[in-house]
């Protein structure tokens, strides 16, 4: 053998089709043809698409595998940026049809993703570097979780919730699973049949896991180990299976896996590949080429998935119209369903599927028969920009009221999305009215989604059917619909759309309908965006009529903050001044008092700023001084900087200074002053933690910086070779002598017990430790005294620059059109409404403190270890 091509760089996927061999070597999509089937290119390249991101090698486009239905699949990594034909995405799936040359984002969201496979269904699941987690179960135009810290919100501002990841049971190995397939073949016993099989990249083995049916999704549970390494260095990449049947593992085989060590050297010699079978099995060689168009056709029924793909992709680069008649036929096939599948998949590859066919499909007994027929009706319509015929639209409008498979109606739900609308509404209003479907994990996310891709463009349709007296009947419409379209007009910041909302609220069969609404127009007012919203909010907005239906439903119910804050957006200063009335009115209750401060703080009101000073100072419940904090955080003059530091001296609680000292370091001036302070000896540097020291550094102020460093010491990232030798000598503490796992516990409790979680004790704060390869003793020795070096995506923090000059980080745990929400290292959540943000950027800095080994002894460091690498909580 040798090489078919030479020279590429970080090339992350090939596939065989289409008479060639196509590439995937970003920035580009390649195809090199190979028609005469020698192994060496006809000629030089054909660049199929090209705007794949390449900011980062271990997050690139990767793993292209041929769907079913003729597209070429992809996956993208996680901190990449892709542009292809103007649409920009980070995580997700991708598709490429080389006989139309469309280009297509399936779907959005993900983590780190290297491996897609089809089961026997034709669902498209794909794996992941979420610890915890094995795989997305992907659907069409469908939006995912993804590492918003660092990328942002989804590129669909009105996507209004995501799907997670599958969940799984009993969560083995490190946190990144590679190359996972599901397992159709019957070489390997039959336990493994139907498996979801990956490589443990982090963990060092091939593990197979159960994948179980779960409503219209999945969710997996661990099953074994397939391939135990026994081998530091085993590093699986890529599994798949081969036409013998066995399975086949890619190891890059190198010291340096995901992430750096400084011990360690790249090594590119290493890479091999494995096969796992019985002993007896023998290799097999199918030239596919040689292969009559009836034993193609044969091998649609063989047990090997892998022939049944190459025999599909034979046929296709064979452009064979010879078989139509025999595929039309078996699709049709009523007494064996996979049959009928495979047939028609390959039918829909070679360009044979025609409206008739489809039609009589939809008749099939066979659900994933029926499904199909509809995502490729979509996909018609889609490639061809021409609406359905009528007949087969208004055949699929009564398929819509009466079809009885779920996992058929959420296709339906993704289709409707890509139908016209006046095509796509029928659906929708057919799954409103029979609203079975409203408690599902994913159907009433799916209509949405439907919903929203025609609620601009075809407005009037749209309001039509939600102003009718049958939205509010239905839960899938009252509960779930509703709410979102009321948002996403509030949100669009035109009077067309403060039109609909009061349209569809004069609509609501009572008050009580109407009061369901109100959360959603303030939630998309505070959405709202553009360089003309100022001008919108102080003409339209204040001379339309929702101004007065607001305020005569705030006047019904005053108590209503929801009313309230709307209200005051809206500019009534009746409300404002019951708000700040209310807040300082002793009569009141705890909680109210507590929430209209809060409501205070989040509008930027601080005219009542002597009067939360006054409140703090005073002997009030905490709750009230913590609410009264949030206004003066608004605050950037040096008088109430000097007054939150006389409080900070007396504060008992440590609640309350820590939010002191927060809103201090949070702005230049102030925490100039703080540090002057400490400076002249009126407070000791041990009141401020490290990390509260560390957040004055991001505020890029030299001076300060030089002040930080006299009283708190070096605070930047130590050198390679510092980290290098403070690494080598805990690890000759740890060989030293053993550790007391009984002894190990108390010391996890209360010093990782408050932001990671392990047997059940703890706070999920950071990542829970049995996810991140407990056993490799270097990882978590590494992760100890250099956690900024490996910051899993779920768990980097941001950075936010607000308008009025603040720094503030944390964790995310919440974004949304109207705010971050932020959660400190002491488990403080902070609000931060979107109109004050101003950047937002990853902080490079874990929130996990860099010297917290430094405590340790080292007897206790052994004992620590001991407790986290074993096997249970019980170290009796």
């Amino acid at each position: 053998g040798g090489d078919f091509v030479q020279g590429l760089n970080l090339a992350s996927g090939l596939a065989f089709g289409h008479g060639g061999v196509f590439v995937l070597n970003v920035p580009y999509l390649l195809f090199y043809p190979d028609h005469d089937r020698d192994d060496r290119p006809d000629s030089d390249p054909e660049v199929l698409l090209t705007g794949f991101g390449m900011e980062d090698a271990h997050s690139v486009a990767n793993s292209l595998t041929w769907g079913p239905d003729g597209w070429l699949d992809g996956c993208q990594g996680s901190t990449v940026t892709s542009n292809i034909r103007g649409i920009e995405f980070q995580q997700g799936v991708w598709r490429y049809h080389p006989a139309t040359k469309q280009f297509e984002l399936f779907c959005e969201g993900g983590g780190n993703s290297w491996g897609l496979d089809f089961d026997s269904a034709g669902e498209l699941l794909y794996s992941t570097n979420y610890g915890g987690f094995i795989l997305l179960h992907a659907v069409q135009g469908g939006y995912f979780v993804k590492s918003f810290a660092k990328h942002g919100p989804l590129h669909n501002r009105f996507a209004y919730g995501y799907f997670e990841h599958a969940a799984h049971e009993n969560f083995q190995g490190g946190h990144v699973t590679a190359g996972g397939i599901i397992y159709q073949a019957d070489a390997l016993p039959a336990q493994y049949q139907g498996k979801y099989i990956g490589a443990d990249l982090l963990g060092h083995n091939v593990l197979w896991h159960d994948i179980l049916e779960d409503a219209a999704t999945v969710r997996t549970r661990h099953g074994g180990v397939l391939l135990r390494s026994n081998d530091p260095w085993f590093a699986g990449c890529d599994v798949t299976t081969g036409p013998d049947g066995a399975v086949y593992v890619a190891d890059w085989h190198d010291a340096r896996t995901a992430h750096p060590d400084p011990d360690a050297q790249w090594d590119r010699s290493n890479g091999r590949i494995y096969r796992l079978a019985p002993q007896q099995l023998p290799m097999v060689s199918l030239d596919m080429a040689k292969q009559s168009v009836e034993q193609l056709l044969a091998l649609h029924q063989h047990s090997n998935q892998w022939l049944v793909r190459r025999a599909r992709q034979e046929l296709v680069r064979r452009k064979d119209q010879s078989s139509l008649a025999q595929l039309r036929a078996q699709s049709l096939a009523k007494q064996q369903p996979q049959l009928a599948l495979e047939s028609l998949w390959t039918l829909s590859s070679l360009g044979g599927l025609d409206l008739e066919l489809a039609l009589h499909l939809l008749d099939s007994p066979h659900a994933e028969v029926r499904k199909w027929a509809v995502r490729l009706l979509g996909d018609l319509v889609a490639s061809q920009h021409r609406p359905l015929p009528e007949d087969i639209a208004h055949r699929l409008d009564g398929f819509a009221e009466t079809e009885p498979s779920i996992q058929v109606r959420q296709q339906l739900a993704c289709t409707a999305a890509r139908l016209p609308a006046q095509q796509a509404l029928p659906l929708i209003n057919a799954n409103i009215i029979r609203d079975i479907d409203s408690s599902d994990h994913r159907l009433p996310q799916l209509w949405w989604w439907a919903v929203q891709r025609h609620s601009l463009s075809a407005r009037d349709e749209v309001l039509k059917r939600f102003t009718r007296n049958t939205i509010w009947t239905s839960r899938l419409g009252r509960t779930f619909l509703l709410p979102r379209l009321v948002r996403l007009y509030s949100a669009e910041a035109t009077a067309a759309g403060l039109d609909a909302v009061y349209r569809i609220l004069s609509a609501a069969p009572d008050q009580s309908a109407r009061d369901e609404l109100w959360p959603s127009v303030l939630s998309g007012w505070l959405e709202q965006q553009g360089d003309l919203l100022n001008d919108f909010r102080r003409t339209i907005a204040k001379s339309h009529p929702l101004r007065e239906m607001v305020l005569a439903a705030w006047r019904e119910n005053p108590q209503d903050l929801i009313l309230t804050r709307l209200s005051i957006e809206l500019g009534h200063t009746e409300a404002s001044d019951v708000l700040r009335t209310t807040a300082m009115d002793n009569r009141e209750s705890l909680a109210r008092r507590t929430e209209c401060l809060e409501l205070l703080g989040q509008l930027n009101d601080i005219r009542l700023l002597p009067e939360a000073l006054k409140l703090i100072e005073s002997n009030a419940d905490p709750k009230l001084k913590m609410a009264a904090l949030s206004i003066t955080a608004r605050a950037s003059d040096v008088e109430t900087s000097r007054r939150l530091l006389e409080i900070f001296r007396v504060a008992e609680s440590p609640t309350i200074s820590g939010r002191i000292i927060e809103i201090l370091v949070s702005r230049v001036a102030s925490a100039e002053m703080l540090l002057a302070a400490v400076d002249s000896g009126q407070f000791d540097p041990k009141q401020i933690s490290l990390e509260q020291a560390r957040r004055i550094s991001m505020l890029e102020v030299p001076a300060l910086d030089a002040i930080v460093s006299r009283h708190w010491g070096k605070l930047h990232a130590q050198s390679s070779g510092e980290l290098l030798a403070e690494i080598r000598r805990l690890n000759n503490d740890l060989r030293a002598a053993s550790g007391d796992p009984k002894a190990g516990r108390p010391l996890f409790d209360k010093h990782c017990a408050n932001c990671h979680q392990l047997f059940g004790r703890g706070h999920p704060l950071g990542p829970e430790r049995p996810q991140a390869n407990r056993q490799d003793r270097d990882f978590l020795l590494t992760s100890l005294v250099d956690p900024s070096s490996m910051i899993r995506a779920e768990y980097v923090s941001l950075l936010v620059h607000t308008v009025d000059g603040r720094v503030i980080t944390g964790l995310p745990v919440e974004s949304s059109g109207d705010g971050i929400t932020l959660l400190d290292a002491n488990r403080q959540r902070i609000l931060i409404p979107i109109s004050d943000v101003e950047q937002q950027i990853q902080s490079p800095v874990s929130i996990m403190p860099a010297d917290l080994y430094k405590q340790f002894s080292p007897q206790e460091l052994r004992d620590l270890f001991a407790y986290l690498q074993s096997q249970q909580d019980n170290p009796d």
